[in-house]
């Protein structure tokens, strides 16, 4: 008989199996729906179940970069302990190893992908078996993929994956893309990106509703002086460039040596290379930011881990 989305939606709910072992499941026993939770709880699957409605707010951000490609990886646990497990991390480099070598566009898509390690299984599959392995609900967020066609990718990874930047540079020449130079400055770029937080590379990218936003609040502040119209349009010039210098990656004061925007070092290393590097991309990850973290004991999340 044919399943039905219906359906494969109804058994996920129920026990928080990915939708292609609740397809097989569904599939193996006809449709009944009770066999085919005690199908997935024989195999293990429908473990993760009473998991799934868990806060993951923990885990950590990784990170790979190999050849001229680079990945960045968002995986969330429930709690600090389970992060540090060594299961959890191995299943993290997992991840983060396919993402590098699938390159899949979109999370749903990396989930239905056969996984690279064993095609037999998709990486929905690996995440449902590690979750009922590791005892606590986990999911994979979030991730990014740069591959620079002519360049190199660099990334840096602060407080042992608390905060994970990635970060892609193309050059006029393939020497200058293969030279150390270029990974040091990629890495001290990603650092500076770690501690400053830009939210773009430089002044083009900022939407032109942001800028008027800005301009519009200097503005009123400025006549709230009194000053004339003339002066205010001058002392607005001045603080849309403080404006850029705060968000432009370009124009910030680089962290390592203040006394130089990161402009400024970009152009010694083009300069040291004998070419020109541009920096087109980056991506920064703060573990669990933009998710409702839910206080809990420490006692009971121990409790808690050592019961399943």
């Amino acid at each position: 008989m044919a399943i039905t989305a219906a359906q494969i939606n109804e058994l996920r709910k129920a026990t928080g199996a990915g939708m292609l072992d609740c397809k097989k499941a569904l599939e193996e026993v006809g449709g009944d729906m009770e066999q085919a939770i005690d199908y997935l709880r024989k195999k293990g699957l429908a473990a993760a179940s009473k998991k799934a409605g868990r806060a993951a707010t923990e885990g950590m951000v990784a990170t790979a970069v190999s050849g001229n490609a680079g990945v960045l990886v968002e995986i969330n646990s429930e709690t600090d302990f389970v992060a540090k497990n060594d299961k959890f991390q191995d299943f993290v480099k997992q991840v983060v190893d396919h993402v590098l070598a699938k390159k899949p566009a979109t999370l749903d898509e990396l989930l239905a992908q056969p996984f690279a390690g064993d095609s037999s299984k998709t990486v929905q599959t690996l995440l449902t078996e590690a979750i009922a392995v590791i005892g606590e609900n986990m999911q994979i967020r979030r991730f990014a993929t740069f591959t620079a066609e002519s360049g190199a990718v660099g990334s840096y990874i602060h407080a042992g994956g608390k905060i994970g930047v990635l970060v892609e540079a193309c050059c006029d020449n393939a020497a200058a893309a293969q030279d150390e130079r270029l990974a040091t400055f990629l890495k001290d770029v990603a650092m500076h990106i770690a501690a400053a937080s830009p939210l773009y590379v430089q002044r083009s990218e900022v939407p032109a509703d942001v800028l008027e936003r800005e301009k519009e609040i200097y503005r009123d502040k400025a006549r709230q002086t009194g000053k004339p119209e003339n002066i205010i349009e001058k002392i607005i010039e001045g603080q849309v460039n403080k404006f850029y210098g705060d968000i432009c990656l370009l124009e910030q004061a680089y962290v390592k040596d203040p006394d130089k925007s990161v402009q400024q070092y970009l152009a010694e290393t083009a300069k040291a290379l004998g070419g020109t590097v541009t920096l087109k991309q980056f991506a920064k990850f703060v573990l669990g930011e933009g998710l409702e973290k839910k206080e809990t004991d420490f006692a009971a999340e121990v409790a808690a881990v050592a019961g399943q």
